[in-house]
């Protein structure tokens, strides 16, 4: 029950159903998805803690928007987590992994190749939190995810914006062959480059400005820092 809740609620966010800075009661969403007060209370305190609501004392519960700023935060956390957790996962993952990680590849491929954004967007996300889980970490794993819907609930995309949907596979399939080459530094290197390219179109997409224009401040991201053992 509580895993249906919340996801029906971080879907409702993520879609605009539930737009930024708009004011709900928990009751009110209570009865819009049939159940209780309690499961959908419990799903808010898990959005509120990953950014996306923010209860106020005596009037609800309100959708935040997402600035410029927030992505510029999102994605240095992102380099920051999943960079090492990257490296950690090539050398932990077995021959049965890298054939998961495959075939979720492979998928990612056959959305391209028909032309669903939704699709590739779905097995984008089983493909980091693949690699994520692998390093050992499953509730890194699902905070990634939250951050990943900061950038979604601002209704945005580089895909046919910056970049096309083939554009995006290709990225991932340079992390994947470091992976299956069992190239831990290769892969970490691959994986840096996907996300930060990934920030760099999307925000200067954001911001009105044309690509590799604009200066952004991705906090402590240089590959060399981010080395662990």
């Amino acid at each position: 029950m509580g895993a249906r809740v919340l996801g029906a609620l971080r879907t409702a966010v993520i879609s605009g159903e539930l737009a930024p800075g708009s004011l709900h009661s928990v009751q009110q969403l209570a009865t819009q998805l049939g159940v209780s007060r309690t499961p959908v209370r419990e799903a808010l305190i898990q959005l509120a803690q990953q950014g996306i609501v923010r209860f106020e004392r005596n009037r609800g519960v309100r959708v935040l928007q997402t600035s410029l700023h927030d992505l510029e935060e999102v994605f240095a956390l992102r380099l920051l987590l999943e960079v090492p957790a990257t490296r950690r996962a090539c050398a932990l993952l077995d021959a049965a992994g890298r054939r998961d990680l495959r075939r979720v590849f492979r998928a990612m491929e056959r959305a391209a190749d028909a032309d669903d954004e939704f699709a590739l967007w779905e097995h984008d996300r089983r493909f980091h939190r693949a690699v994520l889980e692998a390093s050992g970490n499953r509730r890194l794993a699902q905070y990634v995810d939250g951050l990943r819907d900061t950038v979604l609930r601002r209704g945005v995309s580089t895909a046919r914006s910056s970049r096309s949907l083939h554009d995006i596979v290709a990225e991932h399939v340079v992390i994947l062959e470091r992976i299956e080459a069992g190239d831990p530094d290769g892969a970490a290197a691959a994986m840096h480059a996907h996300v930060r390219h990934t920030a760099e179109l999307l925000i200067a997409q954001e911001s009105g400005e044309p690509a590799g224009t604009v200066e952004i401040d991705l906090g402590w991201t240089t590959h060399d820092r981010m080395r662990t053992d």
